[in-house]
C-alpha cells in the first residue's frame, strides 16, 4: 500500500519503489543508493530518493497512528467495521485526527455535564423536529444543575455544538472551505510605524491564504512576533464579515443536516449552528490555517535555503594555491593569515591600515612582504565591514608585486558569513588551540576561497546565512533538510581521505562522527592511506561502512589508480574485464577516450552490473575523479563605487548573487549592502522561480534601477537596457552577462524583511574610518624598496 502510494506520487514504477524501500531498510544511505544502486531504483536521483524517504517516514508514521487510533476506539467498544474501513483508507494525518475527534478522551466539558444531566434525548428530539414549544419540552428536564427551561436549552445546545465540532466530515469540509475562501489581513499597531518600517508593505495588507508565498507568510508572522503587525486570519476577504459568517453557518447547517424545517425548533437549530461556527469551527479553522501556512512557509523556506546552500557548497574552488586571507575591520584592524596550497597556516598578523596614512603604508609593506615571502597567489578579502577599503589595499599589494617583477596575485571578495561562528567553535579551538579567535576567521576566509566545500562543512549550515527567515523556520525540518544537502554535495564531489578534516569525513555516506575521528586518528598514527582496502584496518570501520563510503573516498597516488576514482571497489572486476576486452591495462585504459568511446555498456552488462552501472564506470574511466563543480571566476567590482551614495540609476555593474529567495535575488555589487533583483526584473519574459534564472554564487551584470540611501535599499535589474550608463571601464569591458558562472566564492548574510544584509558582529563603520579609507586608496607609499628586496630574496 505504501509503495503503491509513493509510486503514484513520484510517477515511478512500484517495483522500483519497493526495491528502494528495501535498500533504505537495510541501512543503505541515499548517496550510495543514488550512485551505486541505479539498477534497483530505476535510476532515481538523490532528490527523488530524499522525497521518497520523507514520504516513506510520513506514511509509516500514519500507519502507526492508525493502529493506535483503532486500538483506542476498540477499547471503548465503539469500533464498527465501517469506521475501521474508513480509518484504514485515510491518506493524511489531519483526516485521521478528524475521525478520532469524537472518541478522544476529553476534559470535562459543558456538553459532558449536560449529558450527565440527561439532556441528550431532548437535544435529539429538537434536532429531529417538533411542533411543540422547545421551552415546554425543556421544562421536563429541569434539575438542580439546570434549574430552568432556558438553562436546559443551553445545555442541550452545548451537546449539539460539541457533536458538530467533532464530526469529521463537517470539520474537514469547513477547514478546507475556510482555507479556500479566507485571507490573511494585517495592519500596523499604532505607534510602531517608525520602529517597524521594514514591514511597511504589510501595514495595510490582505491576500488570500492559497496565494500567500512562503516569504510573505514568514514576514507576517515575524512582524506579529515583534509587535509591529496585527495579523488576522479571516474567513473571507475581510470586506464583509457578516456575509462570511452567514456563508459558513449555512454550510454547517447543510453538512450537519440542521437546515430550517419550518417547525418550532428552527430557532434552536440555528442557534446551535451559530454557536458551533463562532465558538468552535471558526476558531479551530483559523488555528489550522495558521499551522498550515506555517508548515507551507517552512517547507518553502527550507527548499530555498537548500538550493542556495547547495549552490554555495558546490561553488568553484580556487584550487590549491597559497592564499592570504584578510578579515577586514576598522578599529580592531585587519586580521591576516597566509595558508599554503594545502590549507596549512604559514603566517599571521594584524594590521591597521584604516587608522591613518602612515598605518596604511605600514600595512601595505608588511602584507607585501608576506605575499612575496610565501609566494601568495590569491588575496581573499572578507566581505564585511571595511571590505572595499581593504580590497583597495589588496589591489595595491598585487600591483606592487607585479611592478617588482613577481606574479601578480588575484584579489577576490569572499563571503565571511559564518566565519565568526567557526572562529569561536570547538572545531576551530581544536584545530588552532593557540591562535587568537580573530585570526581564525582570516584562516577560514582564505581556506573557503581555496575550497568552499571543505571549509563550509565545519560550520553549522544554518549559520552560513543563505536562506530567508531561517530563525523563524521549524529548526528540526531545517536541520534535516540542510544536512541532506551537505551530505549530497560532499558525496557528489568526493573526499581525499588523506587530507580531509574530521568534519568533511563525517559527511561521507556511511561515515559516522566516531568513524571520521578514527580515520583521522589512524592516518595520524600510521601515515597516509595507501589503498582503499587499508580503510578496513580503521577501528570500527566494518564491511557495511566500507561498502557505503569507499566509492566516495579517494586516495590519490595509490598503487591502484581506481582508488582515486569514483569507481566503487565492488566494480573493480568489471574494469579489469573492460581492460581485457580493449587489450589494455587499467593504467592505459584510464583517460583513453578513443578506446572507451568505442565501447557499448550493453557489452559488459550482466546480472550483477546493469547498463546504468557500466555506463557510469565507462564515464568515470574516461575522466576519473572529475570535479562536478564549475570553473572558478569572480566578479570585478567597479572602481569608485564603494557605498550606496556612489550609485546612480542606469549604472551597469558586475556583482555576485549572494542569496536567491522566492521573490528575487540579492546581488553584492561592492557597496556593503546587497541589492535586490526582483523576480519581475529578471527577464523580459515571465519568471516563476528566480532559481530558473540565477543561483547563489553566480557572477552577473546588473543595471541599477533604484537607489534609496535612507532605507539602505538598492533596486537592480538583470535586463540591461541599451541606453544604460556604464559605471566604469571594469564593468563595461566584461561583455555580456554570464549566466553560467556559478563559481564565485561569495555567499550571503542573513536577510531581514527588507532584504538587508546583516553582516556578522563587527564594529560599525565610523565616519573617520570611511574618510581615511577613501583617501588611502589612491596613494602609494614608500614601501616599494623593501618589497623589491623581499621579492628578490624570494626568487621572483
Amino acid at each position: 500500500m505504501i509503495s503503491q502510494t509513493i509510486a503514484h506520487e513520484l510517477h515511478v514504477s512500484e517495483k522500483d519503489v519497493r526495491a528502494t524501500i528495501a535498500l533504505l531498510d537495510e541501512g543503505n544511505t541515499v548517496p550510495f543508493i543514488a550512485r551505486y544502486r541505479k539498477e534497483a531504483t530505476g535510476g532515481l536521483d538523490d532528490s527523488q530518493l530524499r522525497t521518497l524517504e520523507a514520504r516513506l517516514n510520513y506514511l509509516r508514521e500514519l500507519e502507526e497512528r492508525k493502529a493506535a487510533v483503532l486500538d483506542a476506539i476498540e477499547s471503548q467498544g465503539k469500533l464498527t467495521e465501517e469506521l475501521r474501513t474508513e480509518i484504514l483508507a485515510v491518506e493524511t494525518k489531519a483526516r485521521l485526527e478528524d475521525l478520532y475527534l469524537p472518541y478522544k478522551t476529553k476534559r470535562r466539558t459543558k456538553a459532558t455535564i449536560a449529558r450527565e444531566a440527561g439532556l441528550e434525548p431532548l437535544a435529539q428530539k429538537l434536532l429531529a423536529g417538533t411542533s411543540e414549544d422547545p421551552a415546554k419540552l425543556a421544562a421536563e428536564y429541569i434539575t438542580e444543575v439546570f434549574a430552568d427551561a432556558a438553562s436546559v436549552l443551553t445545555g442541550a445546545r452545548h451537546i449539539v455544538v460539541e457533536d458538530i465540532a467533532t464530526d469529521a466530515d463537517v470539520v474537514g469540509r469547513i477547514r478546507e472551505e475556510y482555507f479556500k475562501r479566507g485571507s490573511a489581513i494585517s495592519e500596523v499597531i499604532a505607534g510602531q510605524e517608525d520602529a517597524g518600517s521594514k514591514y511597511r508593505d504589510y501595514f495595510e495588507f490582505s491576500e488570500p491564504f492559497h496565494k500567500l508565498p512562503s516569504h510573505r507568510i514568514l514576514a507576517l508572522l515575524r512582524g506579529e512576533t515583534e509587535g509591529v503587525l496585527r495579523v488576522n486570519f479571516a474567513a473571507g476577504d475581510g470586506a464583509d464579515e457578516d456575509a462570511d459568517n452567514a456563508y459558513f453557518q449555512h454550510l454547517i447547517a447543510q453538512l450537519a443536516e440542521l437546515e430550517p424545517q419550518g417547525d418550532a425548533a428552527d430557532k434552536f437549530r440555528a442557534e446551535c449552528v451559530r454557536f458551533a461556527w463562532r465558538t468552535k469551527l471558526s476558531v479551530s479553522s483559523a488555528v489550522d490555517v495558521r499551522m498550515r501556512l506555517k508548515e507551507r512557509a517552512d517547507e518553502g523556506a527550507v527548499q530555498v535555503f537548500s538550493r542556495n546552500l547547495r549552490d554555495l557548497l558546490l561553488a568553484a574552488p580556487a584550487g590549491q594555491r597559497a592564499t592570504l586571507g584578510l578579515d577586514p575591520g576598522y578599529r580592531n584592524g585587519v586580521k591576516c593569515a597566509v595558508v599554503d596550497s594545502t590549507g596549512k597556516v604559514l603566517d599571521t598578523v594584524v594590521v591597521y591600515p584604516h587608522q591613518g596614512q602612515a598605518k596604511w603604508e605600514q600595512a601595505r609593506a608588511i602584507l607585501a612582504d608576506m605575499t612575496a615571502k610565501h609566494r601568495v597567489e590569491l588575496l581573499a578579502v572578507g566581505n564585511g565591514t571595511a571590505s572595499r577599503e581593504t580590497e583597495k589595499l589588496a589591489r595595491e599589494i598585487a600591483d606592487l608585486i607585479a611592478q617588482a617583477g613577481g606574479s601578480k596575485p588575484q584579489s577576490v571578495i569572499v563571503s565571511e558569513s559564518g566565519a565568526s561562528v567557526y572562529s569561536a567553535s570547538e572545531v576551530a579551538a581544536r584545530e588552532f588551540p593557540d591562535m587568537d579567535v580573530s585570526l581564525r576567521g582570516a584562516v577560514s576566509i582564505a581556506r573557503r576561497l581555496q575550497d568552499p566545500l571543505a571549509e563550509l562543512v565545519k560550520i553549522d549550515p544554518k549559520s552560513i546565512g543563505v536562506g530567508q527567515y531561517q530563525h523563524d523556520v521549524n529548526q528540526t525540518l531545517l536541520s534535516a533538510g540542510l544536512d541532506s544537502v551537505v551530505e549530497d554535495a560532499v558525496n557528489s564531489v568526493g573526499v581525499d581521505v588523506n587530507s580531509a578534516s574530521t568534519q568533511l569525513l563525517e559527511r561521507v555516506a556511511g561515515v559516522t562522527s566516531t568513524l571520521a575521528s578514527n580515520i583521522v586518528g589512524y592516518r595520524d598514527e600510521n601515515g597516509a592511506f595507501a589503498s582503499r582496502k587499508e580503510l578496513l584496518k580503521v577501528p570500527r570501520l566494518g564491511p557495511k561502512a566500507f561498502e557505503q563510503a569507499a566509492g566516495f573516498l579517494r586516495i590519490h597516488g595509490a598503487k591502484d589508480p581506481l582508488d582515486s576514482s569514483a569507481v566503487h571497489p565492488e566494480a573493480y572486476p568489471l574494469v579489469h574485464q573492460i581492460g581485457e576486452q580493449a587489450g589494455l591495462t587499467v593504467d592505459a585504459l584510464i583517460g583513453n577516450t578513443r578506446a572507451l568511446s568505442g565501447m557499448r555498456p550493453e557489452q559488459f552488462a550482466d546480472e550483477k552490473f546493469g547498463v546504468p552501472t557500466v555506463t557510469d564506470v565507462l564515464a568515470e574511466l574516461d575522466k576519473p575523479g572529475r570535479d562536478p563543480r564549475p570553473t572558478f571566476e569572480t566578479a570585478r567590482f567597479a572602481d569608485g563605487v564603494e557605498k550606496i551614495s556612489d550609485l546612480t540609476e542606469g549604472m551597469i555593474l558586475e556583482g555576485t548573487v549572494t542569496n536567491v529567495a522566492a521573490f528575487g535575488a540579492f546581488v553584492d555589487v561592492g557597496v556593503h549592502q546587497d541589492g535586490l533583483v526582483h523576480v519581475s526584473a529578471m527577464s523580459t519574459s515571465f519568471v516563476q522561480d528566480p532559481h530558473e534564472v540565477v543561483s547563489s554564487g553566480q557572477v552577473v551584470k546588473v543595471r541599477v534601477v533604484d537607489v534609496d540611501v535612507q532605507r539602505q535599499r538598492i533596486g537592480l535589474s538583470l535586463v540591461l537596457s541599451s541606453d544604460a550608463t556604464s559605471s566604469g571601464k571594469n564593468s563595461a569591458s566584461r561583455g555580456e552577462q554570464r549566466n553560467g558562472g556559478k563559481g564565485s566564492a561569495q555567499g550571503s548574510g542573513s536577510r531581514g524583511a527588507g532584504g538587508k544584509n546583516h553582516n556578522r558582529g563587527k564594529e560599525q563603520r565610523g565616519q573617520q574610518g570611511s574618510k581615511q579609507g577613501s583617501k588611502q586608496g589612491s596613494k602609494q607609499g614608500s614601501g616599494g624598496g623593501s618589497l623589491a628586496d623581499a621579492l628578490r630574496k624570494a626568487g621572483f
